[in-house]
């Protein structure tokens, strides 16, 4: 974790939020190239999820939304948790991980020692953001910031199954912000307390739920697998009956083998018909949807699958990080899937004369126009401008050289193999797409 770090910062993925501050816990900015590669992630979901099937429809709800929302969902009053707090360090643990956690002040107790400590009585403490709606400060005028963006796609399931003209089984796509007040946030941008989510929510006939379960179940995986995830990486694990939230009848979560164990980044979610029931009761709103064949009413039951794009990003990131020897020197490379690069391509004139930079500078605009992201470099030895590269991830490096001034040719190095090609100039953009 300390190298992906590391480079992180060097490379321009991932800053500490108000850094010349001294920063803001667990919230994270997303450099240069950092947001060009969680772009990349969600746009390959969203491309997959929405652009690639009929039976899935796009939405972009509200972050504001109704605070009966929060109390229909079950939120308001059961998204809290335990916490203990140290008189000492004032710290704040939740009562249930105590075990794995330690004073700061009395670091020589280790984990799970807290005899010396004054801990105080648990306490419950709601993860939900509250602000205020209007001018003036009072109960009437609370909000929530959205602990999720799953809400939104019930309370339009009927506006999104309408204007759509679908039919059940069908889903609602939905990708961003939402807010949680994580006590215990951690492991760089693995847990955070602002963060992209991308879900879908899929509605199903009752009956028919444990097998659209089971399918969706089976796509998530192959997806990450179609990334470049490797599959010994990658693992379901089954909630167990005390595990399961209170609106799910089947829950198994995608976990990672990260540097720091095995932990959910996906889940999919069998939540039965409890949202769309309790929107129905608490808004006072038929949320039936009716077969136009048998004419059947029914509130239909929703198979969710909720990935955490931050979260992702972070899998990338540590699956294609490889060290390697070349020449007596180490190589340390980001082996990321193509269609996930920040940048695809990076234009270098061998030397700063004969006319080649102005041949790769035509090849970087030519590049650009096609909208292929590349990057211009022509400072440094050829060598290091391969490192520079292969740390960002970059797949292919397009080399300008003397023999180019008389064939109009180029050298296209691959990333992983380190194989290199001539491919004529006017020919680059079409020998990329080919590969992209």
């Amino acid at each position: 974790m300390e190298k992906i770090v590391s480079l992180c910062k060097r490379r321009g993925f991932v800053f500490q939020s108000s850094e010349i501050y001294g920063g803001t816990g667990s919230v994270w900015d997303y450099g240069p190239l950092g947001v060009e590669l969680r772009r990349n992630v969600a746009d390959a979901w969203w491309s997959s999820m929405v652009h690639a099937r009929d039976d899935v429809e796009g939405l972009d709800a509200g972050i504001l939304m109704h605070p009966r929302v929060w109390e229909a969902s079950g939120h308001v009053s059961g998204f809290t948790d335990p916490l203990v707090e140290c008189k000492t360090c004032k710290r704040r643990w939740r009562e249930d991980h105590l075990g794995d956690a330690s004073c700061p002040r009395k670091p020589s107790l280790g984990a799970g020692q807290h005899d010396e400590c004054e801990l105080g009585e648990p306490r419950l403490f709601n993860l939900m953001f509250k602000t205020f709606m209007g001018p003036v400060e009072d109960d009437a005028s609370v909000v929530y910031l959205r602990p999720e963006t799953a809400q939104g796609s019930y309370v339009n399931f009927l506006n999104v199954q309408g204007t759509a003209r679908q039919r059940v089984p069908f889903g609602i796509a939905q990708l961003g912000k939402a807010f949680r007040n994580e006590i215990t946030p951690g492991n760089f941008i693995f847990r955070t307390r602002e963060f992209e989510q991308a879900e879908m929510q899929f509605f199903v006939e009752p009956g028919s739920d444990e097998e659209w379960f089971d399918y969706w179940r089976a796509q998530r995986m192959a997806w990450h697998e179609s990334m470049g995830i490797s599959s010994q990486r990658l693992r379901f694990s089954a909630h167990g009956p005390n595990e399961l939230a209170h609106y799910a009848k089947r829950a198994e979560d995608i976990e990672y083998e990260f540097p720091f164990g095995w932990q959910e980044f996906e889940g999919i979610h069998n939540r039965t018909d409890f949202d769309l029931s309790r929107h129905q009761e608490f808004s006072g709103k038929r949320m039936e949807y009716i077969d136009p064949v048998s004419n059947e009413r029914f509130v239909p039951y929703v198979i969710e699958t909720a990935m955490g794009v931050g979260r992702a990003v972070l899998v990338v990131l540590i699956d294609s990080y490889r060290e390697e020897e070349v020449e007596g020197e180490t190589r340390v490379v980001l082996g990321i899937h193509p269609t996930l690069a920040p940048i695809k391509a990076a234009v270098f004139p061998l030397v700063k004369k004969d006319g080649l930079p102005e041949i790769a500078a035509s090849i970087h605009e030519s590049l650009r126009k096609a909208r292929i992201p590349s990057f211009y470099d022509h400072a440094g030895s050829i060598g290091r401008r391969y490192r520079r590269q292969d740390e960002t991830g970059t797949p292919w490096c397009i080399t300008v050289d003397g023999e180019g001034l008389e064939d109009r040719s180029v050298t296209i190095r691959d990333r992983d193999t380190l194989e290199q090609v001539r491919v004529g100039v006017d020919h680059v953009v079409e020998w990329l797409r080919s590969r992209m």
